[in-house]
């Protein structure tokens, strides 16, 4: 296992054949089989990667040149399928999220840590260079204490007919569940665990049954807060994502849902924009004011703010999206496999990811206000 990693897929939509693709450009890595209740989009995937397809996971889980389970089924799905994975002395990686109910999820990073297996959940944005370079801006304060983020989802629903079991909570779990786990993470890692204060639900009434297609929470990250919109009620080419940390001095937006475009706006001293500019030696740079004199004297919060500069940096391009997420999903892997040949590798996610992501969603599912 140490020169090669063999991959059994179970689930084989879309995804399922984005990922595929992306682990085997990783040296060593070969995926040998697939399975789908469909076996039409079990061929296609496992033709895409010249692999076997079988019938049903149960023969994926007997066979032993397969290391390594990944799960890309609907979520109803994972804790069962995870579960059975594990029991059968395979590392798993499955989609977000982990399972329905945290209690669920907390029994499969048990079942893992007592058998020595991996086990996490693909949170590949923990992988994204631009969200390291947020971290060290916030850890290091760069633009001063953080006051207030948002994440604004507004997501296409043109593939999700009306059959589709992400519209149905007992197959999805939610929007919060299902799509907002990845969200939740991000926060956290940036800021440490949350405090969930507000959260709300509105479905499509023009429909029958209703369909829930909005969800909203407020949650408080060091005793400031953030809101999370995700929407899914619009055509594809609207399909949009931004995301806005606001700081004491300025503020931080990412662009897509996979960050790959991002805007500094603030005021800064030489020493910090030089800091700021070396992550982004090719950024464009809008210089908004440049005081006369040795640095410019301002208040805010009551504080005294020294600046030499107002002024915007951008950098990345959205069209590059496809790109960074592949590159997001290889890294995952690489990580992954890393620890498998040597358990004292520190990954960058891990199964309390996968713990913590689905405990806020969940709390924030079941809070809901229903409108």
């Amino acid at each position: 296992m140490n020169n090669q990693l063999t991959i059994g897929i179970i689930g084989a939509g879309g995804f399922a054949a984005f990922a595929a693709k992306a682990f085997v450009k990783i040296d060593g890595v070969r995926i040998k089989a697939v399975t789908d209740v469909n076996l039409s989009f079990a061929h296609h995937v496992a033709g895409e990667v010249n692999a076997l397809v079988y019938e049903g996971y149960e023969e994926l889980l007997s066979d032993t040149e397969i290391d390594l389970i990944y799960i890309a089924t609907p979520p109803y799905l994972h804790y069962a399928q995870s579960k059975q994975a594990l029991l059968a002395g395979k590392h798993v990686i499955c989609e977000k999220p982990a399972a329905l109910r945290t209690v669920e999820a907390e029994e499969l990073a048990t079942y893992a840590r007592e058998r020595g297996l991996l086990y996490t959940v693909n949170l590949m944005q923990r992988y994204n260079p631009l969200y390291a370079t947020v971290k060290t801006i916030i850890d290091e304060k760069w633009l001063g204490d953080f006051v207030h983020g948002f994440f604004d989802n507004y997501a296409s629903d043109e593939k999700l007919i009306p059959e589709h079991w992400f519209w149905d909570k007992a197959k999805s779990g939610g929007i919060f569940i299902e799509h907002g786990v990845h969200f939740f993470d991000m926060f956290e890692g940036w800021f440490g665990p949350g405090k969930l204060v507000h959260a709300m639900e509105i479905a499509r009434t023009s429909v029958s049954p209703p369909v829930t297609d909005r969800v909203q929470a407020v949650v408080l990250y060091n005793d400031s807060p953030v809101n999370f919109y995700h929407g899914f009620n619009q055509p594809k080419v609207l399909d949009r994502q931004e995301l806005r940390l606001q700081f004491d001095r300025g503020d931080i937006t990412l662009y897509e849902w996979v960050p790959v475009k991002i805007r500094i706006h603030g005021l800064f001293t030489k020493d910090q924009f030089e800091k700021i500019s070396h992550h982004f030696p090719s950024a464009s740079i809008d210089v908004i004011e440049t005081p006369t004199g040795q640095g410019q004297h301002i208040t805010g919060k009551f504080k005294d703010i020294v600046y030499d500069a107002l002024m915007t940096i951008t950098s990345g391009d959205i069209k590059d999206k496809m790109d960074r997420y592949e590159q997001l999903v290889m890294s995952m892997l690489e990580d992954q496999w890393a620890w498998i040949r040597d358990p004292s590798h520190t990954r960058k996610i891990d199964d309390t990811n996968a713990v913590e992501s689905l405990r806020i969603a969940e709390e924030a599912t079941l809070q809901s206000k229903k409108y």
